[in-house]
C-alpha cells in the first residue's frame, strides 16, 4: 500500500515537472519570437517608428550652394525689367495709411513699374471705381494725388524721415522696392548661412556694405522646400530695418502678349509671387498685396508715369517746413 502511495507521488511529481518544462519551453519560444521581431540578421536592434510631420511644416527637399542661390536671385532680379499688375491692396492694423486706405478695407490697385526707378500706383474703391489715390515716383521725386482729401503731395525720394502726419508717409518707391529687387553686384561682401524654425528651413544670403565699419545692407531668404525667395530685408545705417518684404505663392508666368513662353523663360523668369507683404517698421505701416493679374517686360512709355497736380488740389511739399509750403514758389508741382 505504501509502495503504491510512493508510486503515485512520483507520478504526480513527474507530471508537475513536465508541466514546468512545457511552460519554460513556451517562455523560451516567446522570447525567441520577440528577438526575431526586434533584431536584424546582424544582431543589431532595429525598431520601427513612425514620424509625424507637424501640420504646416515644410520638409527639406532641396540643397543649394551660395553661388547657385546668387545666380538664381540675379536671374530673377535682372530678368524683370517692367511689371504691369492688378492687385488687391490691404493695410494691416496700425497702418500709417489708415486715413486713406484702411477705411475701404481693401483697394483695387493698378500697378506699373519699370527699371531703374519708375512706378505708378492707382488705387480705386472696388465696384464703384472711385480713385482713392494716384502715386508716381522716379529716381528723384515722388508725387501722390489723394482726391478724397483734395491733396497733392510732392517730395524727394531720398526723404526717409517719417512724418507725424500719416497722410505724408505715402511713398510709392516703397512698393517699387518690394516688387523690383536689386541685383547682387560682383565684389559685394556676402555671407551664407542656414536658418531653421518650427515651420520651415531657409538659406540666407547677407549682403554687407562698408569697409572698416561694415554693416548689413540686405538679407535674402530662400525657402529650402523649393529654393524660391521667401523674404527680402533692407537695412539702413546702424542696422535700422527699413523694409521687410515677405513673398509667397509663386506661380508660373504666362507669356506676354506677342511673345512665346520660350522668350519669357529666356529672361530667367519662370514664376512670380502672388502674395507680397510689405512692412516698414519705422514708417509704422504694413501692406498686403494680392496679385490677381500680372504681365512682365512689356514696353511701358514714360508718359504712363506722369502725374500732374489736379486743379484745385492743395499742394503739400513733404519734408519742407510749413512756412515754406505756404510760399508762392510752393504752388508749382
Amino acid at each position: 500500500m505504501r509502495g503504491a502511495q510512493i508510486g503515485n507521488g512520483w507520478i504526480a511529481s513527474f507530471h508537475k515537472e513536465d508541466e514546468f518544462l512545457k511552460r519554460r519551453v513556451l517562455a523560451m519560444m516567446f522570447v525567441a519570437i520577440l528577438a526575431t521581431i526586434f533584431c536584424g540578421c546582424g544582431g543589431k536592434g532595429v525598431v520601427s517608428t513612425t514620424k509625424t510631420t507637424p501640420p504646416g511644416a515644410k520638409p527639406v527637399i532641396k540643397n543649394a550652394t551660395r553661388e547657385e542661390l546668387v545666380e538664381k536671385y540675379n536671374a530673377m532680379a535682372n530678368g524683370v525689367t517692367s511689371l504691369n499688375a492688378t492687385v488687391e491692396l490691404k493695410p494691416t492694423a496700425g497702418s500709417k495709411y489708415s486715413g486713406i486706405i484702411e477705411e475701404y478695407h481693401e483697394v483695387k490697385t493698378f500697378l506699373l513699374a519699370k527699371r531703374p526707378a519708375y512706378i505708378r500706383v492707382i488705387g480705386q474703391v472696388p465696384v464703384i471705381g472711385t480713385t482713392v489715390f494716384d502715386m508716381t515716383s522716379d529716381a528723384e521725386t515722388f508725387r501722390v494725388s489723394i482726391p478724397p482729401k483734395n491733396k497733392f503731395l510732392v517730395g524727394p525720394v531720398a526723404l526717409e524721415h517719417a512724418s507725424t502726419k500719416p497722410i505724408e508717409n505715402l511713398r510709392p518707391q516703397h512698393l517699387l522696392e518690394a516688387i523690383l529687387w536689386p541685383e547682387i553686384q560682383k565684389g559685394e561682401a556676402l555671407l551664407f548661412e542656414e536658418f531653421n524654425d518650427e515651420m520651415a528651413r531657409y538659406y540666407i544670403l547677407t549682403i554687407l556694405r562698408g569697409g572698416y565699419d561694415t554693416e548689413i545692407l540686405r538679407k535674402i531668404w530662400f525657402d529650402r522646400s523649393d529654393l524660391q525667395m521667401a523674404r527680402l530685408q533692407t537695412f539702413g545705417p546702424k542696422g535700422v530695418l527699413l523694409s521687410d518684404v515677405r513673398v509667397s505663392d509663386w506661380q508660373p508666368i504666362e507669356p506676354t502678349p506677342g511673345t512665346t513662353k520660350a522668350v519669357t523663360e529666356s529672361n530667367g523668369v519662370t514664376a512670380f509671387p502672388r502674395m507680397i507683404r510689405l512692412e516698414r517698421p519705422h514708417d509704422d505701416y504694413k501692406l498686403d498685396l494680392l496679385v490677381n493679374k500680372i504681365s512682365l517686360n512689356e514696353e511701358l512709355g514714360s508718359d504712363r508715369f506722369q502725374l500732374e497736380q489736379p486743379p484745385g488740389a492743395e499742394l503739400v511739399r513733404v519734408g519742407e517746413k510749413a512756412e515754406e509750403q505756404r510760399s508762392p514758389q510752393a504752388a508749382k508741382p
